[in-house]
């Protein structure tokens, strides 16, 4: 006897011919914002929806999958990633303004909100014009988030006081097997840079519907253009990184911390805590994953010691570390003199 399926499954048959393309021992470095990292033993881009469901039917069951949308997030160690990796910026690209029935504690309220359906991939700042052009507010904080709808699903991210899980109405998800959810905020735990379902099961984020108020378009478009000039003006942008790497402790900032310590400028290699802003560790070139992790590493050692504080990072790191390599800690900023000047990573 079959087992009944899942209220909310979306089963995708037969399967079509697939339509991505595969890409075996691809480099990380061209999939992360920090420009380092190994390769993945391989790499699948989708088509669409329809193509990433059909491609995931064909993964063994215990097949490594991670899914990678502006790879602003993320390190991948130098050793690389085993398993499959989905790159979904520019194949989940669907963004669009939904006229519907809102249901649950929404219902009624279609008068003063707007519904926005975005894909993983559709990068964060896009949905956050979208909105604006279609006269919805609240969504101007995204565009200083420099990520996809996926990657900000996937760990509330949030600036600037909002946070990206406080305007979803409902998540779709795809499963192993390739099948789809609709999921409501209730089926997560949701907290300060963190998601994770209310009960165990291994699927990935492919869409959101947002709720949004409805409001004045010219004003989230001019919110939008101030954001983005504070977000210029206090972030090295023209250097490779990946946002923030630490979490906020609560009641204080990762960067007060750590620039306390006399940590800015400090380098391993090419990495570099920036000078501009000190949560952010920035490529100064040819920096390695090694170089990354070392001197994250080394922040949190520093900061523990000072402060008492233990920094969590914001940043994923995935992958195989490589044998260590003695790696020199440069120090740039007078005062500051490290325990040790060899460093070695394990």
């Amino acid at each position: 006897m079959n087992a009944k399926p899942e209220e909310n499954q979306v089963d995708i048959s037969p399967i079509p011919a697939l339509r991505g393309t595969l890409e075996r021992e691809a480099g990380m470095s061209g999939y992360t914002s920090w420009r380092a990292g190994g390769p993945a033993e391989r790499l699948y881009k989708p088509a669409d929806l329809e193509d990433l469901c059909a491609y995931m039917k064909t993964l063994p069951a215990d097949e490594p999958v991670c899914f990678v949308g502006l790879g602003s997030n993320l390190l991948v160690r130098d050793g690389g990633l085993r398993g499959t990796v989905i790159h979904v910026h520019g194949a989940l690209k669907q963004l669009r303004f939904e006229e519907r029935r809102l249901q649950g504690r929404q219902a009624g309220e279609e008068s003063r909100f707007g519904v926005v359906y975005a894909e993983a991939g559709v990068a964060s700042p896009k949905v956050a014009r979208f909105a604006a052009n279609n006269n919805l507010t609240g969504a101007e904080f995204l565009a200083g988030i420099p990520g996809t709808v996926g990657g900000a699903l996937a760990m509330n991210a949030g600036c600037y006081g909002h946070e990206t899980w406080s305007y979803v109405s409902q998540v779709l998800t795809v499963d192993q097997q390739g099948n789809t959810h609709k999921r409501c905020p209730r089926d997560f735990q949701v907290d300060y840079r963190h998601v994770a379902p209310t009960r165990q099961r291994r699927e990935w984020f492919v869409a959101a519907w947002f709720l949004f108020p409805k409001g004045d378009g010219e004003a989230g478009r001019a919110e939008i253009k101030r954001l983005l000039e504070r977000r210029v003006a206090s972030q090295p942008l023209e250097l490779p990184n990946a946002g923030s790497v630490f979490r906020n402790p609560p009641g204080d900032y990762a960067a007060r911390l750590i620039e306390s310590c006399g940590m800015k400028g400090v380098r391993v290699g090419d990495a570099q805590v920036s000078e501009k802003h000190a949560n952010f560790i920035v490529n100064l070139g040819r920096a390695t994953a090694t170089d990354i992790e070392t001197l994250i590493e080394t922040v949190q050692e520093k900061v523990k010691l000072k402060h008492g504080v233990e920094l969590i990072r914001e940043v994923r790191i995935l992958g195989e570390k490589v044998a260590p390599a003695s790696s020199r800690l440069v120090c740039q900023v007078s005062g500051w003199k490290p325990a040790l000047q060899e460093t070695g990573h394990d």
